[in-house]
């Protein structure tokens, strides 16, 4: 039981991090910037996601 919670709590992170990289890349930041942001969310996927949530660029869409 514990490992299909631990395998679905790890697929939720796989998804938000996804979901994260794609609001990145489609945000108004400078390209350098763009490629900071989702390094930091490929190699600390749990801290990284949320530093991004709190600091994160957003969307052009959403201006």
């Amino acid at each position: 039981m514990g490992s299909t919670l631990n395998g679905l709590l790890g697929l939720v992170i796989l998804v938000l991090d996804i979901w994260a990289i794609l609001q990145v890349i489609n945000s108004g930041a400078d390209t350098g910037k763009k490629v900071l942001w989702v390094l930091l969310i490929l190699f600390l996927p749990v801290i990284g996601l949320i530093i991004w949530a709190l600091a994160g660029p957003r969307s052009s869409a959403a201006l």
